[in-house]
């Protein structure tokens, strides 16, 4: 029900390797417009990566005299950047990359990817397979995709794989309204059990944006009655 990185990640990768020049990584970057990329070492996995951000922070780390920084101060929690490296006068994607790579596998839910996104404050994860080499990258963009659904689309799979397929209701039995990307539910369920159901289940179908709970339980609703409205996701 819930898509999966998979589906949205972008499988033609710009990638990079440790020893690929400051001015390689800059090129990179301008010619295929984007803002970071991974950095790979000989069998593709993921050793770091490289975004704008630490490339500025490299040029503004550097002293007016032209000589290489003797050290630098990490803030607490922060991905740790190497030193550079002994090569006088070059620097390379190893100089420049944050470590260690936040990455995700392709059967992850976009959900899940979006929360590591959050708590490392990253704007790009690598995907890697079982073997943790690299198959495709997902940015903030790509994950953002599944809330262009149309209300008819998230409607239908609210029906088909909430209310009939999961919860076994009669056809029906329970409205389904979309608008925006807002669920409301309305109408009667068998047992109270099956309202906190339908309103979690709800939340995890892609491009909803919060539900409307109208729903009653027992054979005529006269048992009792939801009637809750929230726009956050309920807690699993």
């Amino acid at each position: 029900m819930a898509r999966i990185v998979g589906e949205v990640m972008t499988s033609d990768v710009v990638e990079a390797h440790p020893e690929t020049t400051f001015k390689d990584v800059v090129r990179l970057l301008d010619r295929h417009r984007i803002s970071g990329l991974p950095v790979v070492d000989h069998d593709d996995k993921v050793v770091g990566v490289v975004s704008q951000t630490d490339l500025v922070r490299r040029q503004a780390a550097r002293p007016s005299d032209g000589r290489s920084p003797r050290s630098r101060r990490h803030s607490p929690g922060r991905l740790k950047r190497p030193r550079p490296s002994a090569a006088a006068g070059t620097v390379t994607a190893r100089d420049l990359m944050s470590t260690p790579a936040i990455t995700v596998h392709p059967e992850q839910r976009i959900a899940d990817a979006a929360r590591v996104m959050e708590r490392h404050g990253v704007e790009r994860l690598p995907v890697v397979d079982e073997e943790d080499r690299l198959i495709g990258i997902a940015t903030r963009r790509d994950l953002l995709r599944v809330f262009l659904r149309t209300d008819d689309e998230i409607g239908r799979e609210v029906r088909d794989e909430v209310l009939d397929l999961t919860l076994g209701l009669a056809p029906g039995s329970v409205a389904v309204a979309v608008r925006d990307g807002m669920v409301t539910l309305t109408g009667a369920v068998p047992r109270h059990g099956d309202i906190p159901t339908a309103i979690r289940m709800t939340y995890r179908v892609d491009g909803v944006v919060g539900v409307v709970n109208d729903l009653t339980f027992g054979t005529d609703g006269a048992l009792g009655v939801g009637s809750t409205r929230s726009s956050g996701a309920p807690s699993d």
